[in-house]
């Protein structure tokens, strides 16, 4: 299983930016989903999450601001990511299953 993170990068606050996350192997569609991100000295956090059946949930702190989607046919989940904070500014991970974790991919947000 490999999980293939993209769409970082630098962006002014008020921004927005769209993070994908491709995976490898079958039966992607009954996999959950999540977006986790860690920041320089702080642990990991939850972003977002998404179920095989398109559930949603997501920490409060990008509550209206951020949406995750999932594309089976493509194997891939994406995150949303508008009106960005310089807070948000932290790699982000994806996590397939609750097991499988991508190499992560940097969003800084400049103030």
């Amino acid at each position: 299983v490999q999980l293939v993170e993209s769409g970082g990068g630098l962006v002014q606050a008020g921004g927005s930016l769209r993070l994908s996350c491709a995976a490898s192997g079958s039966i992607f569609s009954i996999n959950a989903m999540g977006w986790y991100r860690q920041a320089p000295g702080k642990q990991r956090e939850l972003v977002a999450a998404i179920t095989s059946g398109g559930s949603t949930n997501y920490a409060d702190s990008v509550k209206g601001r951020f949406t995750i989607s999932r594309d089976n046919a493509k194997n891939t989940v994406y995150l949303h990511m508008n009106s960005l904070k310089p807070e948000d500014t932290a790699v982000y991970y994806c996590l397939r299953g609750g097991v499988y974790w991508g190499q992560g991919t940097q969003v800084t947000v400049s103030s």
